[in-house]
């Protein structure tokens, strides 16, 4: 059989796979199958200022209700062509709420936190347990929890809301219920946190037995813990970058199951080693200035901006004053599905990798 004939007869066959819904592995096993992860979420920062303008001007333009019953600006990755996620499996938004209002009860299968950025006196309630909200207290709305949210006093807040809603709707596991009339309006309900009272003591634990060992039962994490736990962390291990993790106080897990959140404290001055890790990441300054460089592009950051890391990008930060910044990552799928891999680059490969 000629050339011609061959290319006639694998044209042919190409054809009547195509119209049988069929395609061919040995044409795209390099995209298919590449040597690493090629993530389509490029390395992104957000600044504070930008966001928080356009947040201020939703508040006065938009009321709350309209679309998804929340005034949020999604951080939208433009390497996810055109998608409101910040990376393939983590959505972030900036929330803004104005002054004595109200945000409607609902839920979702897709897990939300709340890492609180500028205000005070307001209060989520999660199936009912009102939580106070104030800065850089982390608040969690696990999957399915009804949850609202108000405002009792006269100055606006803002917060970052962290979904795995990317990761869900890939799944098409997502369902969403607004309240109905029957759903009790707790507006009115003392701003306590019954969560808090239980499970808020470090090394105590009530001989009450959480209803559900899928998420961790204490609602609200205060700033005034984390930021203890910090410097005495760091003051004990003396390395210049601490981490801590939100956990379940009872299991010990993360606090939700898809995604992980963490509070780091870097030094002044500490520059951290060059590693990649498998699954993406959103890191939130919540205070201190200095740089990241992502895959050898330099981000240069201040308290409120907001950096997306995809999958196994190379990741290095340097602070030029202390640093605490909120991390939020898809790290419990990836360990859970036994894909969890992190490398740290020698030095020459940082060499090349700032070179670029």
């Amino acid at each position: 059989m000629n050339l011609n004939a061959r290319q006639a007869d694998l044209a042919e066959l190409y054809s009547a796979m195509g119209q049988a819904n069929i395609q061919a592995l040995w044409t795209q096993a390099a995209d298919l199958m590449p040597a690493q992860p090629v993530p389509r979420a490029v390395p992104w920062l957000w600044r504070w200022d930008t966001v928080l303008a356009l947040a201020a001007a939703a508040g006065r333009e938009v009321p709350v209700g309209r679309g998804g019953e929340r005034r949020a600006l999604a951080l939208a990755n433009p390497g996810l062509g055109g998608l409101p996620f910040a990376t393939p499996t983590l959505w972030g938004a900036m929330q803004y709420l104005n002054a004595r209002e109200s945000a409607p009860a609902h839920r979702h299968t897709a897990a939300a936190i709340r890492f609180v950025l500028q205000g005070r006196g307001v209060w989520t309630t999660v199936n009912g347990e009102p939580c106070p909200m104030s800065r850089g207290d982390l608040v969690l709305t696990p999957s399915l929890a009804w949850h609202e949210h108000h405002s009792g006093t006269d100055e606006p807040m803002v917060w970052f809301d962290g979904l795995d809603l990317p990761l869900v709707n890939g799944l098409d596991a997502g369902f969403f219920e607004p309240a109905g009339e029957d759903y009790l309006d707790t507006a009115g309900g003392p701003v306590t946190s019954r969560s808090a009272s239980l499970y808020a003591h470090p090394g105590l634990l009530p001989a009450v037995t959480p209803a559900t060992d899928r998420h961790s039962p204490l609602m609200v994490y205060r700033w005034e813990h984390t930021e203890r736990a910090l410097t005495e962390v760091a003051a004990a291990t003396g390395s210049g970058d601490a981490e801590l993790r939100f956990v379940d106080p009872v299991h010990g897990g993360d606090a939700l199951p898809t995604m992980r959140c963490a509070m780091r404290q870097i030094e002044a001055g500490c520059r951290t080693p060059t590693t990649r890790t498998v699954g993406s990441s959103i890191i939130l300054v919540f205070s201190g200035r200095g740089q990241t460089v992502i895959d050898g592009q330099p981000f240069r950051w201040g308290p409120g901006d907001t950096l997306a890391v995809p999958s196994w990008c190379a990741v290095d930060h340097e602070p030029a004053q202390t640093a605490r910044l909120f991390v939020l990552s898809d790290a419990p799928v990836i360990e859970g599905l036994r894909l969890d891999r992190t490398e740290v680059l020698a030095q020459q490969q940082k060499v090349r990798a700032a070179a670029k």
